[in-house]
């Protein structure tokens, strides 16, 4: 078993953390780091067998994890990540795991040189919808894939991080542009256009437009708002032989809001409602194409796998260091209003 340790219980540690830690063959919730008063009482009513420390250095201390999960506030996760890394932990860091390329690049040096496993927490890539079009492309159902379009709006002012070091481009972008990435591959150019509002922390970008070429000759477009009041998902996409269309409940997140956890019934977690199924339109027709399952916990257990086999975890720290570039061009492309060359 995985001893994972949580650094940090805000909304990633409680909902998309340490849930699926649970659920997760080959892993064991071994300790969280909380502070305030009221997180600790919070996580000891969630996990009331689960130790609890004031700092990552403490729980390092007690040796009661052989890796952590550094799901901090972006501005704090690179002191965290390589505290956790000279102590010789494998290292899972939440999205976006670094300020830019080359700070990815500099975290993934140095889990490298100690020899411990480092992965970045993409994980969308296991939503039901994408795995539902994944399996599409896969299988073949659309024949060369010509574009894809993907909008993640919601309606979450309150949960947009303010100030410059923040936005929305490094929050839903980071899971947008590494989506595309595992779908359709590699990116050579970028477009893009965004929105800022004025708040007390600073500019704040707020939404987003971006196209992204990549090296298969495809091409993707994506866009994003948490101040628009709506709260809508949709994947759309062009093929030589059909299209495919899904519009979906982001049914994980909501079963983990509603207080479910996918431990409880592993069988029928994360599978979106009929009503949300997709739809397939080729030759022969429409055809409604029922979905896959939705596991973030898929992400744990390959992490641990590859722990224990010395392969590469679901997603790399280069990989991870890829779609901050990615991220990167876009807010050049933003500013200059010229296309970005990768």
């Amino acid at each position: 078993m995985l001893r994972i340790g949580v650094v940090g219980y805000g909304t990633g540690g409680q909902h998309f953390h340490t849930p699926f830690i649970e659920a997760a063959k080959g892993c064991t919730l071994a300790g969280i780091v909380a502070r305030a008063p009221a997180t600790i009482a919070k996580v000891c009513a969630d996990w009331p067998d689960v130790p609890v420390f004031a700092s990552l250095t403490d729980m390092i201390a007690a040796g009661v994890c052989d890796a952590v999960t550094v799901t901090t506030p972006p501005q704090t996760r690179r002191a965290l990540v390589l505290e956790a890394i000279d102590a010789g932990l494998h290292v899972i860091a939440d999205k976006p795991f670094a300020p830019d390329y080359q700070g990815a690049m500099e975290l993934d040096a140095a889990a490298k040189a100690k020899g411990v496993t480092l992965g970045v927490y993409q994980n969308r890539r296991f939503d039901a919808d994408l795995q539902t079009l994944r399996k599409l492309v896969l299988d073949d159902r659309l024949g060369t894939v010509w574009s894809v379009h993907s909008r993640m709006d919601q309606n979450g002012a309150h949960t947009l991080e303010a100030g410059p070091s923040g936005g929305l481009l490094r929050d839903l972008g980071s899971h947008v542009v590494d989506q595309m990435i595992y779908l359709l591959g590699p990116v050579v150019a970028v477009d893009c256009q965004m929105d800022f509002v004025e708040l007390p922390e600073g500019t704040t970008d707020c939404a987003f437009n971006i196209t992204l070429r990549h090296e298969n000759g495809s091409h993707s477009h994506l866009s994003a708002s948490k101040l628009n009041f709506v709260d809508q998902r949709e994947l759309r996409a062009y093929g030589s032989m059909g299209f495919y269309q899904s519009m979906t409940s982001d049914i994980q997140a909501q079963e983990i809001f509603a207080g479910k956890r996918p431990a409880w019934d592993p069988g029928a977690w994360g599978y979106e409602p009929k009503h949300c199924w997709g739809t397939l339109l080729n030759s022969q027709g429409a055809e409604i194409v029922p979905s896959e399952q939705g596991r973030y916990h898929d992400y744990y257990e390959a992490f641990a796998r590859a722990v224990q086999d010395g392969t590469p975890p679901p997603v790399t720290a280069e990989q991870g260091a890829r779609t901050i570039a990615v991220l990167d061009a876009a807010r050049k492309s933003a500013k200059t209003s010229q296309t970005v060359l990768l």
